[in-house]
C-alpha cells in the first residue's frame, strides 16, 4: 500500500498523473458534503454549456476557452466567505499553531491575520478593512496569496469562486457581473470588465507567531465561518513536494526551477525577479537592487507548510520570506543577523519579518513592503515567463 500511494504521489507518466487528478479533485473535497457535486475533473469550458449557470458574455474573452478547465467543485462548489468574522490573537491562539502560516494585512492602523488553514477551505475572503474593501485569496494549487483591493471604476465588487482553472490557478468571478478573474494576476479574462486589473495590496506571509508579537492588538479570521470545515486539515496531503508534478497544467514546466520550488518574487518598473527559497538555507538575508531600487529579503526557518501532512500542526517546517525596500530617511539600509535578530548596522535596532522595527533607535518605523509575493515557481513564470531568476554570481549578492 505504502509502495502504491508513493507511486500515486510522485510518477510522472499518464497514468499516474491522471489517478492524481482524481484524487485531488474527489478525495481532497469529499467533507464538504452535499454542497458539492460530482463533476469530471478536466471538463473543458464551452459558452454552451456555461450559458446554463452564467449570464457572462463569453464573447469578450483574452483568453481561449479551452485553456481553462474544470478543477472539479462546481460554482461556489468552494464557498467564499463573505460576512468574516474576527477574534483577537489570543483567542486564536486556543487553536491555531504559533508556526502556522498567516496571511498578514495591515492598512490605516489596522492588522488582520487571515490563516491558510480556513483559506484553503474557502480561497476567498470578502471582507473591509477600515475603510478598504478586499478580497483575501489563497490558490492551495498554485500556492498563490494575494489580496485585491475590490473597488474598480466607482464600483463595488465581491468575488466567488468559479470552479475552474487556468494554469492551474484559481478563476474568480465577481457578483455583480460575472466576469471571470485570474486570481494570478487580478486581471478579469472573460466578459463584462474584460481586461481591467485590480489593484494589488501589499501583504506578507508570516508564522501566527511573527504576527501576533508585531501587531498585539491584531485581529484573526474567525473558525466561525459559518460552514463546517476540517479547519487545521490539509486536503491538499504532500502536494508541495518539491518533485511532485502541478495539478492541472498543460504548459510546458521551465527549466530553470523545480515545478514546485517555492519562490517570492518582487516586480518592480518592469522587472520581475525571483528569489528561489533553497537559497534561504544559506542566505536567510538578501541585498539586491531592482529597477534601482535598494532591496532587502528577510527569510527565518521555522513556518510550517499548509500543504505537507494531514494536519498542518503536524507539518514540516519551511521558510517564510518578504522583501522590502531598503531606503529609510533618505538613507539606505544594510541588516545582518546577530543573536538570531535581524539587525541594521546603522542602529542595531531589531526588525521582525513584517518590516518593523521593534528595539532600538528605529523602533516604531516600517520598511515598504514591495510588490510580489510567495508562490510555487511553475505558477509564477507560467504566468510570467520572461522573469529574472536571483543568482548570488549574477546580481548584487548580500
Amino acid at each position: 500500500m505504502t509502495a502504491l500511494l508513493r507511486l500515486l504521489i510522485k510518477d510522472r507518466r499518464l497514468p499516474f498523473r491522471a489517478l492524481r487528478i482524481g484524487a485531488l479533485a474527489t478525495l481532497g473535497w469529499w467533507l464538504v458534503g452535499p454542497l458539492l457535486v460530482q463533476t469530471i475533473a478536466v471538463a473543458r469550458v464551452s459558452p454552451e454549456l456555461m450559458q446554463l449557470q452564467w449570464s457572462t458574455d463569453f464573447s469578450k474573452r483574452s483568453v481561449e476557452l479551452d485553456e481553462i478547465q474544470s478543477g472539479g467543485p462546481p460554482k461556489d462548489g468552494i464557498p467564499a466567505i463573505d460576512d468574516p468574522r474576527f477574534v483577537s490573537t489570543s483567542e486564536a491562539a486556543g487553536w491555531l499553531d504559533p508556526r502556522e502560516p498567516v496571511i498578514a494585512v495591515a492598512h490605516a492602523g489596522q492588522a488582520r491575520a487571515y490563516p491558510l488553514q480556513i483559506l484553503m477551505w474557502h480561497e476567498i475572503v470578502n471582507d473591509t478593512l477600515g475603510d478598504l474593501p478586499i478580497a483575501v485569496t489563497f490558490c492551495p494549487l498554485c500556492n498563490a496569496s494575494l489580496v485585491f483591493d475590490r473597488r474598480v471604476g466607482g464600483r463595488l465588487l465581491d468575488f466567488g469562486t468559479t470552479g475552474m482553472l487556468r494554469k492551474s490557478d484559481l478563476v474568480m468571478y465577481d457578483r455583480q457581473t460575472e466576469t471571470w478573474w485570474q486570481q494570478f494576476s487580478g486581471t478579469a479574462i472573460i466578459g463584462e470588465l474584460l481586461g481591467t486589473e485590480l489593484e494589488q495590496i501589499p501583504t506578507q506571509i508570516v508564522a501566527f507567531e511573527e504576527f501576533r508579537d508585531g501587531y498585539p492588538d491584531g485581529e484573526v479570521l474567525s473558525r466561525e465561518t459559518g460552514y463546517s470545515r476540517g479547519y487545521g486539515r490539509n486536503p491538499y496531503r504532500g502536494y508541495d513536494d518539491i518533485d511532485n508534478s502541478p495539478f492541472l497544467l498543460d504548459d510546458p514546466v521551465d527549466p530553470r526551477l523545480p515545478a514546485m520550488e517555492r519562490v517570492l518574487s518582487v516586480s518592480l518598473d518592469g522587472i520581475d525577479r525571483l528569489y528561489p527559497f533553497s537559497l534561504f538555507r544559506e542566505r536567510p538575508l538578501i541585498h539586491d537592487t531592482v529597477a534601482d531600487t535598494p532591496v532587502v529579503v528577510m527569510s527565518r526557518y521555522g513556518t510550517l507548510s499548509a500543504l505537507d501532512r494531514g494536519s498542518i500542526a503536524d507539518s514540516r517546517s519551511i521558510h517564510s520570506a518578504n522583501a522590502f525596500d531598503r531606503r529609510l530617511e533618505g538613507r539606505i539600509l544594510e541588516f545582518e543577523l546577530r543573536d538570531g535578530w535581524i539587525v541594521d548596522n546603522a542602529t542595531g535596532s531589531r526588525w521582525n519579518l513584517l518590516g518593523q522595527a521593534l528595539e532600538g533607535p528605529l523602533a516604531g518605523e516600517r520598511l515598504r513592503a514591495l510588490p510580489g509575493g510567495v508562490h510555487f515557481a511553475f505558477a509564477w513564470l507560467a504566468f510570467n515567463p520572461d522573469s529574472q531568476i536571483y543568482r548570488p554570481d549574477a546580481t548584487r549578492g548580500d
